[in-house]
């Protein structure tokens, strides 16, 4: 109980309960038939695209908002180490395999009815 982090950090577990709550399934089918509803009402007329772009857009960015965050602080760790290091050595340059020869094609006529399904009369 004392290792936990979770529990020696009263803010942290709050933040945690509130991702939890905002990315359960409960968070999640309340998007979905938010979206379902902006879609109908796209449909019927009674809600222009560009709200409809923003629902759709708000959704993309809470669900996605974690993997935004690691993204942002991914690239400022990255641009931080480059510009510190001026004298530590390049990185190394990864090479893979060629892709597979494919075999040469030969050249048929085009026949539009190649894969005709129809059966001759007899």
């Amino acid at each position: 109980m004392y290792g936990d982090s979770t529990s020696a950090n009263p803010i942290a577990a709050a933040l945690a309960w509130l991702q939890g709550s905002l990315l359960g399934t409960v968070a999640t089918a309340v998007a979905v038939i938010a979206v379902a509803w902006v879609g109908f009402l796209m449909l019927t007329g009674r809600i222009d695209i560009r709200r409809a772009v923003q629902v759709v857009f708000g959704c993309f960015i809470l669900f996605g908002a974690s993997s935004i965050a690691q993204g942002i602080m991914g690239a400022r760790q990255g641009f931080g180490a480059e510009a510190s290091s001026a004298d530590s050595s390049p990185p190394l340059a990864y090479s893979a395999a060629p892709p597979p020869a494919y075999p040469k094609a030969t050249a048929q006529p085009f026949d539009p009815y190649a894969g005709a399904a129809v059966a001759p009369r007899e």
